[in-house]
């Protein structure tokens, strides 16, 4: 049975956004304040943050799930409006 789910990660500090969301000197830029703010949380993500949530979508434990985005973003998505 053919099964679609994705992971929705939002904002983590990594290689592909450095220049987005880090100043030259490693501080965070404008944009990743602004992101910051809006994220219950309070601050961005890490990689490894999402290690549990890929083990339980390639897991049977979600073989009844499909057409499925799981949120792994601080509550980024239910606070800023997006």
């Amino acid at each position: 049975q053919p099964r679609s789910r994705g992971l929705g990660d939002v904002y983590k500090r990594q290689e592909q956004n450095r220049t987005l969301m880090t100043q030259p000197d490693g501080s965070y830029s404008e944009r990743a304040k602004d992101v910051i703010r809006a994220t219950p949380f309070g601050r961005l993500g890490k990689a490894e943050e999402l290690n549990g949530a890929v083990v339980f979508l390639a897991s049977d434990d979600s073989s009844f799930m499909t057409g499925t985005i799981l949120p792994v973003d601080g509550g980024f998505s239910i606070f800023s409006g997006v």
